[in-house]
């Protein structure tokens, strides 16, 4: 499993979920939107602090932006 890529589509997931826009959760969260793309296309290797930040910025738990997602799951199987 590429966390990367797990990190990313979450934190692409929710922040639709919010209808939330690169720029705005770039503005909430202190990192720029080319960072922000970058996580979200899964070229972005987000540390601990990184994921805990974000998770706060989208107020949800920092779990949520490492569980596992529909398309991981079918991968698996």
């Amino acid at each position: 499993m590429d966390m990367r890529r797990l990190v990313g589509r979450n934190v692409l997931r929710i922040r639709k979920s919010k209808e939330m826009t690169q720029e705005k959760l770039a503005e909430t969260s202190g990192f720029s939107q080319q960072y922000i793309s970058g996580l979200e296309k899964g070229q972005r290797n987000p540390t601990v602090v990184t994921i805990y930040e974000l998770s706060v910025a989208l107020d949800v738990d920092y779990l949520e932006l490492l569980k596992p997602d529909a398309q991981t799951k079918r991968a698996k199987e």
